[in-house]
């Protein structure tokens, strides 16, 4: 009987303790000691909804105190629609922080938003407060002599919170910059101006306006390096007289081949002309001798055409040794 109400009383601590475990499990009782002894008026029920809507207390009561402390007027609904809402409650916090003590109007509900785009509005604040230095890759650009300039900067931000939020970055910065260093190199008369005046360049990137629409103000552009590189007129022309020329070898390979095809034409009309040459001899005796079976050519006649033709081949052949021999008088004389 003893040993059973003993059991009976064991168990009945054991749900007690139970039952505040989880009590002080879900009831953050020390978290609404805390806020109230930091002078944060929120009710213990206001936690315990918190938690029915899967908002952790902390995260939002441990800002809340901060902010308190720092002299801001937030209020627990404004932070834990953020924390809802998916936004960083504590880097909000702390930059609304920075931003008082900076002496930055900045509102909760900017805040917020710049938080939601991506953006870290805490590291915006302090880049307002301590600007931030960009530099930019090395930046080739041609001068009016064709000399090569490559130059690079750097360009001195500081944060624009009032573009954060659909501002351009870092990037646009940098292409903008890059363009503006191209266009002064480019109206340069000679690469000597850019070497001896660089600051002419960071003068007239300046003055173009290049942080409208960004998130950042351009605070000075520094040319930090200038250096010549390649004679890029005189590649350019030595690459026209090249493609020139080769386009004079394939005009002049194509007169050739014409030549050629002319060349091998008229040899094919010779060789044509000689065929019908021989033809035509191969039909004179032929029509001699039908000349002769028909009486048409005399036997007299035909001896006298003979003759006619030896005398002519002997004459022939005088003429040429006539012509040899003063070839060889002519030589001697020469000797």
């Amino acid at each position: 009987m003893m040993e059973s109400g003993f059991i009976g009383l064991l168990l009945i601590i054991a749900l007690v303790v139970v039952a505040l475990a989880v009590f002080f499990t879900f009831v953050p009782i020390m978290l609404w000691i805390s806020a109230l002894a930091s002078g944060v008026r929120i009710g213990i029920f206001t936690l315990v909804g918190m938690r029915l809507r899967r908002v952790i207390p902390a995260r939002i009561v441990n800002p809340l105190i901060k902010a308190r402390k720092a002299g801001l007027d937030i209020t627990n609904n404004q932070l834990e629609s953020h924390y809802l809402a998916g936004g960083n409650v504590d880097r909000v916090v702390d930059a609304l922080i920075a931003a008082q003590r900076a002496n930055i109007p900045l509102a909760f509900e900017r805040a917020a938003a710049i938080d939601l785009a991506g953006r870290d509005v805490l590291q915006a604040v302090q880049m307002s407060v301590n600007p931030k230095v960009i530099e930019t890759p090395i930046v080739a650009a041609v001068a009016m002599d064709g000399i090569e300039v490559k130059a690079k900067a750097r360009v001195t931000v500081r944060a624009n919170i009032d573009r954060l939020v659909g501002g351009a970055g870092e990037e646009t910065i940098i292409a903008r910059v890059g363009e503006g260093i191209v266009t002064t190199i480019g109206s340069s008369n000679t690469h000597k101006d850019v070497l001896e005046n660089p600051d002419t360049i960071s003068h007239n990137v300046l003055n173009k306006g290049l942080d409208s629409g960004t998130a950042f103000e351009i605070l000075s552009i520094d040319i930090a390096d200038v250096d010549v590189g390649k004679n890029i007129g005189a590649q350019l022309q030595t690459d026209q007289a090249e493609a020139d020329k080769q386009i004079a070898q394939a005009k002049a390979e194509e007169r050739r081949a014409m030549a050629v095809a002319h060349e091998q034409e008229m040899k094919a009309r010779v060789q044509e002309m000689r065929a019908k040459v021989v033809e035509a001899e191969a039909e004179v005796p032929l029509a001699m001798a039908e000349a002769l079976r028909t009486g048409k050519l005399g036997v007299m006649d035909y001896m006298n055409m003979e003759n006619i033709m030896a005398d002519t081949d002997m004459r022939e052949s005088f003429g040429k040794m006539t012509d040899k021999g003063n070839t060889g008088d002519k030589n001697d004389r020469n000797k």
